[in-house]
This record gives C-alpha cells, sequence and structure tokens, in this order.
C-alpha cells in the first residue's frame, strides 16, 4: 500500500506527515514529477512543468516557484532570466501521489513566447486557432 492509498478515506481536515508525503512522491524514471502551475485567484492553467526533489523542496522552503528544466539539465527558478516569477501560494499533490498542483501568483507572462499561457493553441473544428496575445515580445522579454 502507499501512503495516498491508506489515507483516502480520512476526513476532510486530517494531518498528515509533511516528510512522509515528500518522501513517497512517484518521481518517473528521471526523477521527475510533473507540475501544472494555476493562478492563484482568476484558477486559468498558466503552463506544465517538470519538478525534481531539490526543486520541490526548495518551492516549498522559499515560495518562489523553482522548476527542473529539461533542456537546460539544471533547476529552473522561475523568472530568473525573465523576471516574470511565480510566488507559491499553495501546493497540492494529486491522489496517485504523481502530479502536483501549485497556485500561484504569476507576474506577468508564464510563457516563453511571452503569453500569459502556454496553452494558446485551441482545437476547434476544422483548425487550431491562436487564442493568446503576445504581452512581452520573446526578445524583450529575455533581452536577446
Amino acid at each position: 500500500m502507499s501512503i495516498f492509498k491508506d489515507n483516502e478515506g480520512r476526513p476532510q481536515g486530517a494531518k498528515l506527515d509533511k516528510a512522509a508525503i515528500l518522501a513517497a512522491v512517484k518521481f518517473n524514471q528521471e526523477g521527475l514529477v510533473p507540475v501544472i502551475a494555476q493562478q492563484f485567484d482568476t484558477l486559468e492553467v498558466l503552463m506544465l512543468a517538470w519538478m525534481n526533489a531539490e526543486a520541490l523542496a526548495e518551492t516549498l522552503n522559499t515560495g518562489r516557484v523553482c522548476y527542473w528544466s529539461r533542456s537546460r539539465k539544471a533547476l529552473w527558478r522561475k523568472g530568473e532570466s525573465s523576471g516574470q516569477v511565480q510566488l507559491l501560494k499553495s501546493a497540492r499533490i494529486d491522489c496517485d501521489g504523481d502530479t502536483l498542483l501549485l497556485a500561484v501568483d504569476q507576474t506577468g507572462p508564464a510563457c516563453h513566447t511571452g503569453r500569459r499561457h502556454c496553452f494558446f493553441y485551441k482545437f476547434e473544428p476544422d483548425a487550431v486557432v491562436i487564442d493568446g496575445e503576445v504581452m512581452i515580445s520573446p526578445d524583450e522579454l529575455y533581452k536577446k
């Protein structure tokens, strides 16, 4: 049994050991867990990224969101190059322990394209439509 399965029937408000839950996070074979970032006040889904155990611990300890960059193979503190930071409002883990949901306060655009969120390609019956304005050009965002 897992700690998640063992606690499914517990009532709302039951307190669980944080260290035990963190130890039970189901990281994939690369040592990563998917993370959905959602704007805390509007509930807008901003992005999906990845965390390793170090990024998760840093995020929970500092309140500033830190991910794992799969392309750079390094910790990625959201906003370190663009200034568009994410401050943690709350963190949740799903019932299986294999996906995180962060409620964040996003400064400006969350997407590297300069859009508010990364989900701007919208499927329609006969096409895919770009559904999101560029807030800041990527050149300006990253001072290229």
